[in-house]
């Protein structure tokens, strides 16, 4: 018997085939697009909420465009002209005094240091009683405190 000496030669490797286009995946954008959607809506409504419609604001010509502060507490202050009553409300609970704000803020500025105070008064609230509300966020520790207002030039009530 003769033997066939084993022959050794270039091996063969197939490759894929690259595809014409990649696919543009269309379902995980809308994934993503709904997800945002109800992240902003959120936000937005908790905004919302924290502002009251009962309050009239005061007219400021030179007022500025807010800016956005994550770390903003807003306090409405209300006005009834007709029992000559005046009320607080942040984040839809009701003190009946300035001074019952201080323990609630203190909180806030534990936890952020850099918290800002967003006043939303009525524009018929009495200067006495805004004076004994900034007495009482001051002793709560906040350093920044902003008012809204509205442009008088604006149509309807758009505050800054």
């Amino acid at each position: 018997m003769s033997e066939v000496p084993h022959r050794r030669g270039k091996k063969h490797i197939r490759k894929a085939e690259p595809d014409a286009d990649p696919e543009f995946q269309i379902a995980p954008m809308i994934d993503i697009l709904l997800v945002l959607l109800v992240f902003f809506m959120s936000i937005s409504s908790t905004e919302v909420l924290q502002a009251n419609r009962e309050v009239n604001l005061p007219v400021a010509k030179e007022a500025k465009d807010a800016k956005d502060n994550p770390g903003q507490v807003i306090i409405n202050v209300t006005y009834a002209p007709i029992n000559n009553a005046t009320a607080i409300e942040v984040d839809q609970k009701l003190y009946p005094v300035p001074a019952d704000l201080i323990n609630m803020l203190r909180a806030k500025v534990a936890a952020n240091p850099l918290v800002r105070v967003l006043i939303r008064a009525d524009r018929e609230v009495r200067y006495e009683y805004m004076r004994q509300l900034l007495e009482s966020v001051g002793q709560a520790g906040v350093g920044n405190v902003t008012f809204s207002v509205v442009d008088k030039e604006a149509s309807g009530q758009k505050p800054s």
